[in-house]
């Protein structure tokens, strides 16, 4: 009767090199290619978003929808463009980019936390113009819509996330109290892109390259235009550029 021999310590050890060496190989391929898939499903996203603004727009007199309400009579800041243009949505998933980090949504200021989108309309005191101060920014203000940002992946957190579509706001023609370089043009800004997962309320600024962030500013980071166009742009062409170059909050 013949026995069957086993494996020798040395074949085992061979065996689990071999594997441990192809899972190095192919762990990082497949991250790779299920990030492609989320910023595909966020490119996505952004359209929709696009064209659910577009339409509020055409339905309310070429005016974008304000990004913040300041609640009279508490002057409390209010996040409410996701409920002005939810009539237009279909799902508010739309609303949370794939690769964005979940972290809660903020009990403080809006019971409807929006995921990692940041919004660039006007901000106005009471929309309903109770009391009047801000209008919303209109199509026709807009000099070249192409290059001119609606909105933008932001920063993922539990603080940053309370700000969202607050920070990334400036007033028609006046600066944001939060932050007066916002006042200007901001995508240029070299100060307001970010590579990291979490910011601290120090650090927080608007735009994240999150997609393939590998550091040395080679993330991606999703932009929405004025004419409705989806586009992402790295962090390094970002950075490289000054104030007033190529991407522009073009308002009159």
């Amino acid at each position: 009767m013949r026995h069957r021999k086993g494996f020798t310590l040395i074949e085992l050890l061979v065996v689990i090199a071999i594997i441990a060496i192809l899972a190095a190989i192919l762990f990082p391929v497949f991250a790779q290619a299920r990030e492609r898939a989320r910023m595909v499903a966020c490119a996505s996203n952004a359209r929709q978003l696009a064209i659910a603004v577009m339409t509020y727009v055409q339905d309310f007199e070429e005016a974008f929808p304000p990004s913040t309400n300041y609640a009279v009579p508490t002057n409390v800041p209010e996040r409410i463009w996701t409920r002005l243009i939810q009539p237009y949505v279909k799902d508010t998933n739309i609303f949370t980019c794939p690769s964005a980090s979940r972290t809660g949504f903020p009990t403080d200021w809006s019971t409807r936390g929006v995921g990692s989108i940041g919004y660039t309309a006007a901000t106005a005191y009471d929309p309903l113009q109770l009391e009047g101060f801000a209008t919303p920014a209109t199509l026709p203000q807009m000099d070249e819509p192409a290059r001119t940002p609606l909105f933008g992946d932001t920063a993922s957190g539990p603080t940053s996330e309370k700000y969202r579509g607050y920070v990334f706001d400036p007033y028609v023609g006046q600066p944001n109290p939060i932050d007066p370089r916002l006042g200007t043009p901001l995508v240029a800004d070299r100060d307001l892109v970010r590579e990291l997962n979490h910011l601290p309320p120090s650090q927080l600024k608007p735009l994240y390259a999150r997609h393939h962030a590998t550091g040395d500013n080679r993330g991606l980071a999703m932009l929405i235009f004025g004419d409705g166009h989806v586009k992402p742009y790295s962090a390094a062409s970002i950075l490289a550029q000054e104030r007033g170059a190529n991407l522009l909050w073009r308002f009159r």
